[in-house]
Protein backbone atom coordinates (compact mmCIF):
# COMPACT_ATOMS: atom_id res chain seq x y z
CA UNK A 1 0.00 0.00 0.00
CA UNK A 2 1.17 3.54 -1.20
CA UNK A 3 2.16 5.55 1.88
CA UNK A 4 -0.53 8.32 1.22
CA UNK A 5 -3.35 5.59 1.12
CA UNK A 6 -2.01 4.51 4.91
CA UNK A 7 -1.77 8.03 5.77
CA UNK A 8 -5.27 8.47 4.61
CA UNK A 9 -6.82 5.22 5.51
CA UNK A 10 -5.28 5.94 9.53
CA UNK A 11 -5.90 9.45 10.07
CA UNK A 12 -9.65 9.00 8.54
CA UNK A 13 -10.00 6.17 11.19
CA UNK A 14 -8.69 7.94 14.15
CA UNK A 15 -10.77 10.97 13.10
CA UNK A 16 -13.72 8.97 12.85
CA UNK A 17 -12.83 6.95 16.12
CA UNK A 18 -11.99 10.15 18.26
CA UNK A 19 -15.86 10.38 19.56
CA UNK A 20 -15.75 14.01 18.49
CA UNK A 21 -17.75 15.75 15.84
CA UNK A 22 -16.46 17.32 12.77
CA UNK A 23 -17.39 20.81 14.29
CA UNK A 24 -15.31 19.68 17.10
CA UNK A 25 -12.51 18.39 15.20
CA UNK A 26 -12.42 21.60 12.89
CA UNK A 27 -12.14 23.79 15.68
CA UNK A 28 -9.10 21.97 17.49
CA UNK A 29 -7.14 21.63 14.13
CA UNK A 30 -7.93 25.51 13.20
CA UNK A 31 -9.37 24.34 9.51
CA UNK A 32 -13.12 24.27 8.33
CA UNK A 33 -15.44 21.81 8.94
CA UNK A 34 -15.67 20.34 5.37
CA UNK A 35 -11.46 20.13 5.36
CA UNK A 36 -12.28 17.42 8.32
CA UNK A 37 -14.75 15.89 5.99
CA UNK A 38 -12.53 16.08 3.25
CA UNK A 39 -9.45 14.31 5.24
CA UNK A 40 -12.44 11.99 6.59
CA UNK A 41 -13.81 11.11 2.42
CA UNK A 42 -11.33 12.20 0.15
CA UNK A 43 -7.66 11.75 -0.73
CA UNK A 44 -7.18 15.04 0.84
CA UNK A 45 -3.89 15.51 3.35
CA UNK A 46 -3.86 18.36 5.92
CA UNK A 47 -0.89 20.96 5.70
CA UNK A 48 1.51 19.59 8.21
CA UNK A 49 0.90 22.23 11.16
CA UNK A 50 -2.74 21.45 10.80
CA UNK A 51 -1.51 17.23 11.03
CA UNK A 52 0.44 18.52 14.21
CA UNK A 53 -2.90 19.79 15.68
CA UNK A 54 -4.92 17.05 15.08
CA UNK A 55 -2.11 14.43 16.50
CA UNK A 56 -1.55 17.05 19.43
CA UNK A 57 -5.33 17.46 20.09
CA UNK A 58 -6.89 14.09 19.22
CA UNK A 59 -3.86 12.92 21.17
CA UNK A 60 -2.32 10.76 17.99
CA UNK A 61 0.60 8.90 17.57
CA UNK A 62 2.14 10.40 14.53
CA UNK A 63 4.41 7.45 13.88
CA UNK A 64 1.76 5.27 13.30
CA UNK A 65 -0.66 7.56 11.32
CA UNK A 66 2.51 8.31 9.36
CA UNK A 67 3.24 4.24 8.70
CA UNK A 68 6.58 4.64 10.65
CA UNK A 69 5.15 2.09 13.50
CA UNK A 70 2.30 -0.34 13.39
CA UNK A 71 -0.10 -1.14 16.40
Amino acid sequence: MEISAIIKKRLGEEIKNSGLTTVEIAKLAGVSPEMVTQYKTTNKLPKLDTFARICKNLDLDANYILGLKDF
